[in-house]
């Protein structure tokens, strides 16, 4: 299901662009706040954010600039200021559309449906678990906006690990997966690998943990939440 973060301060219009989101079929998670909101971005992936600016700790227009640090998530900005040079620094900033308040539930679906159907071309390359992208076309790794330096081996298993993020890889699974070989009952390769690449996320991201190991069996990745 495709998942939308409302950041609305108004407990009515929230509820209302999550009832007009859920009633054709988008699940949603409401924040109220600009900090919470950014907490939330940073530890968990959304499919699209729809987001006020007059918010209470951090505003709309300082939101975005962080978001846009880590993250290319589609981001409507839905707002009563409707001046043209505040929609234009919006867009500039990153925003990927602009609506103004008081707005029609129609209007809003469809650039919601429209902006999801734009941003296919980019998930389509891109893999996202929270502040975690990985680019398949170039392989490039990005951590909360930060490139990561990882080796051939530690490249296919983050990307094994995040194409499958439900799934719990035995090192069996792991080994002739990513070396392409019988799996030799030799786990020394397998560990190694996996220890330097929690090290160097960790570098960047010291407080998460993308990799849980579950002990006698295997390896998965650590969703966020």
């Amino acid at each position: 299901m495709t998942d939308i973060l409302v950041i609305e301060d108004d407990n009515e219009i929230n509820r209302l662009l999550c009832n007009i989101l859920s009633e054709n079929q988008y699940h949603c998670v409401s924040e109220y706040s600009g900090k919470p909101a950014y907490e939330t971005l940073k530890n968990r992936s959304f499919d699209m954010v729809l987001l006020d600016l007059m918010l209470p700790e951090i505003p709309g227009e300082e939101l975005l600039a962080n978001l846009r640090r880590f993250s290319k998530v589609p981001v409507i900005i839905i707002s009563a200021k409707d001046e043209m040079t505040v929609k234009v620094d919006m867009l500039r900033t990153g925003a990927d559309d602009y609506i103004t308040k008081p707005f029609d539930n129609n209007e809003v679906l469809a650039r919601v449906e429209s902006n999801l159907r734009r941003s296919q071309g980019f998930s389509s390359s891109h893999l996202t678990v929270g502040p975690l992208v990985f680019d398949t076309e170039t392989n490039v790794c990005n951590l909360s906006g930060k490139p990561i330096s990882l080796t051939g081996t530690e490249m296919k298993i983050l990307r094994l690990l995040m194409e499958n993020p439900q799934k719990l890889f035995t090192k069996a699974n792991l080994f002739t997966s990513v070396w392409d070989e019988p799996y030799s009952y030799d786990d020394n390769a397998i560990n190694t690998h996996i220890s330097n690449l929690r090290r160097k996320l960790k570098s960047v991201c010291p407080d998460q943990e993308f990799i849980e190991t579950v002990w006698g069996i295997g390896y998965k990745l650590i969703e966020s939440k």
